[in-house]
């Protein structure tokens, strides 16, 4: 059991049958009145974001999230295989258990994937990869404003925008949490 005033960034509890975790938090003493938590939680089954206010003296029950890395085997329609490194067994994962960031990955990546009680509910990519440009328009000297860029094709299918200075070829890191180029490889 968690109560409501030990609440810090990052703690996972249940409430009225979802899982939420703490994203924001903040104790609040008014001169008049009792004390309260002012919070954003988010569901982590769904992914929204609620702002609630809590009584410190609220208790509720701890959830544990099994974050697990696991390999990206290959993908069969709408369901998505990952193998586990210790006993090589493949578990299926829903294509809307994704999100929009595994874009970024290629088959043998290494992903997190998010359980709780069983349940997969997310995939976490690394939080950068490296991969290659496909398809991209050549770029031309004397071409360039300041941070000029152009759309760029990546091995996954994946498109984002790229200096001008990157060719066909080129490897590139991406930040996968915001999906922009980072740099050259």
């Amino acid at each position: 059991m968690v109560s409501a005033g030990d609440f810090r960034n990052g703690v996972t509890f249940e409430m009225e049958g979802n899982v939420y975790q703490i994203v924001e938090f903040q104790h609040v003493k008014p001169g008049k009145g009792a004390a309260f938590v002012r919070t954003k939680i988010r569901n982590v089954i769904s992914g929204s974001v609620v702002e609630k206010t809590f009584n410190p003296n609220d208790k509720y029950p701890t959830a544990f999230v099994e974050r697990k890395e696991m390999e990206y085997s290959y993908s069969d329609g709408d369901l998505y295989y990952f193998m586990d490194p210790e006993s090589y067994e493949l578990i299926p994962v829903n294509q809307s258990d994704l999100g929009d960031n595994f874009k970024f990955v290629k088959e043998n990546m290494v992903c997190k994937i998010l359980s709780y009680k069983g349940n997969v509910f997310g995939v976490e990519p690394p939080t950068f990869v490296e991969l290659q440009v496909t398809q991209t328009d050549p770029g031309f000297k004397g071409d360039t404003a300041t941070n000029a860029t152009k759309p760029a094709t990546l091995e996954t299918g994946a498109e984002v925008r790229v200096p001008l200075f990157i060719d066909e070829g080129d490897m590139i890191r991406i930040d996968t949490r915001t999906g922009e180029y980072m740099e050259r490889a």
